[in-house]
């Protein structure tokens, strides 16, 4: 017996923004942790207050650049947290990412598209 004839999947609106061109823009930065050298840079999502959903990781202009070492205690305690801990605005961080990166036009017309709903 053959399987019926598949449904097409409407666009979600609450999929994800992606870009890799933003990520390596973030990536090319220090770790945002004041003082810190440590290497290699990762991408960290920030999801409190993003368009995150419960196991959905946000758009990519929701990051910033975090250390290894970073990255993995802000997942360990929290953002909440790990933002005290070390006197930074993670999502203030993460708006000058998107302000700054060379796809800065894509991401205000996405977040545009987006409150227009």
């Amino acid at each position: 017996m053959a399987l019926p004839r598949r449904i097409p999947k409407e666009r979600n609106r609450s999929e994800r923004w992606r870009s890799a061109a933003h990520c390596n823009f973030v990536r090319s930065h220090q770790c945002c942790v004041p003082g810190c050298q440590s290497m290699p840079i990762e991408v960290a999502h920030v999801r409190s207050g993003s368009d995150a959903g419960m196991g959905r990781k946000p758009s990519d202009w929701f990051t910033v650049s975090l250390c290894r070492d970073h990255h993995g205690e802000q997942h360990r305690i929290g953002e909440g947290p790990f933002a005290r801990k070390h006197g930074i605005d993670l999502h203030a961080l993460a708006a000058e990412f998107s302000t700054e990166s060379p796809k800065a036009a894509e991401i205000r017309q996405a977040k545009r598209e987006r409150n227009n709903g």
